[in-house]
């Protein structure tokens, strides 16, 4: 009876412990994992505004930097004097556009003067038709009275010789208003010519604006002699010297994003059907196997590049040979956003790791443990 009792107890052990490593297959079958995983992050590729020999590298490679602390300097000399002349072209404009101003000023002064002018001609003439009209009546007068003897032949010819002056008095005072019209035309030509050389008057004027933006490039230029970090980061694969040539709009230095971190899994096509966004995962790095991360499907990618039928050789499309009886799945990237990671555990961009998703676990509000992938996966 003992004998049989322990049979049975040895059965039941093994019958319990092949059930347990079905249920854990069947739970890996379910929950799709991939060794294939890697750690990525945004990597800002460091450029300068200008170009300039390189005077102050305060960073090391691999040193952590804050946003806003100084990775280094280019010579600041050439661009501080360019300040300084924009700021001296500045002065001259503001005086040259003041100057024009005043000849504005005189030009509009010519053109009222001119009006004046016409005005008191037109005064004098609208007199001196007065004068007419009353010498002519007098003339008119004289000769009537001449045949009556009741004034002189002297009179007629005084009265007569008025009449004429006045005349000639407004042939020439026409003549005074035409000028007078002509000065005016002048003036005001004078005044328009003016006006366009100083354009609009004040900050609006071109040539201030330009000036203006003459000295902002300039300060620009000399705060950009000045390269900050633009995040909280690594300083990575770091080649500058002291002395270095820094080329404007090129490369200098790579920055890893310290705040940007997640993890790409590539997941066999026939194992993403049932993974939706906001499924949980589970990231074991290689780095630290003993320290499995947990994380959220944050997308899956929609597209990968085709390899057969690429151009090749001779314009040729290239063509991978297969073999007929085995279809080899494709790779599609899924994207993991990591939860808060542990201080102890530093993450490094193109490390490798193992990715195991929860299928189905979207909606959940409990937090069920997550099982890492296990050593044989990894």
């Amino acid at each position: 009876m003992k004998k049989y009792l322990k049979y049975l107890l040895s059965g039941a052990v093994v019958l319990i412990a092949i059930v347990m490593i079905l249920f854990k297959y069947q739970d890996y079958i379910t929950n799709p994992w991939t060794r294939n995983g890697q750690v990525r992050a945004d990597v800002i590729q460091i450029t300068s505004r200008v170009s300039g020999p390189i005077v102050e590298l305060p960073i090391g490679d691999n040193q952590f930097v804050k946003a806003g602390d100084l990775l280094f300097v280019i010579d600041p000399r050439t661009f501080q004097a360019s300040l300084d002349q924009a700021r001296a072209q500045l002065d001259e404009t503001g005086d040259s556009v003041q100057a024009l101003e005043k000849q504005v000023e005189a030009a509009r002064a010519g053109v009222n003067a001119s009006r004046a002018t016409i005005a008191q001609a037109q005064s004098a003439i609208d007199q001196l038709n007065a004068t007419i009209a009353k010498n002519k009546a007098e003339y008119e007068r004289k000769k009537d009275l001449l045949p009556k003897k009741a004034t002189s032949q002297k009179a007629v010819e005084r009265t007569k010789a008025n009449y004429e002056v006045s005349l000639q008095q407004k042939i020439s005072a026409e003549a005074g208003l035409r000028q007078a019209h002509a000065a005016l035309a002048e003036s005001q030509a004078g005044l328009a010519e003016a006006r366009a050389q100083l354009g609009a008057v004040g900050q609006s004027n071109a040539q201030v604006r330009a000036s203006l933006a003459a000295l902002r490039q300039a300060e620009l230029n000399l705060e950009f002699t000045r390269i900050k970090a633009p995040v909280d980061g690594y300083i990575t694969n770091l080649n500058l010297r002291l002395g270095s040539q820094a080329v404007a709009n090129q490369a200098v230095l790579a920055l890893v994003d310290v705040n940007s971190y997640w993890i790409d899994g590539f997941f066999k096509e026939n194992a993403i059907a049932d993974i939706r966004a906001g499924d949980r995962a589970m990231v074991t790095l290689m780095t630290y196997p003993d320290t499995p991360l947990e994380g959220r499907v944050d997308s899956i990618g929609w597209g990968i590049a085709q390899q057969d039928g690429s151009t090749g050789f001779e314009l040729l499309p290239t063509i991978n040979p297969t073999f007929e009886w085995i279809r080899l799945a494709q790779r599609v990237p899924v994207r993991i956003h990591l939860s808060p990671v542990p201080p102890d555990i530093p993450l490094r961009v193109g490390t490798t790791c193992s990715v195991l998703v929860m299928t189905g676990s979207a909606k959940d509000s409990h937090k069920k443990p997550v099982p890492g992938a296990p050593k044989a996966l990894q």
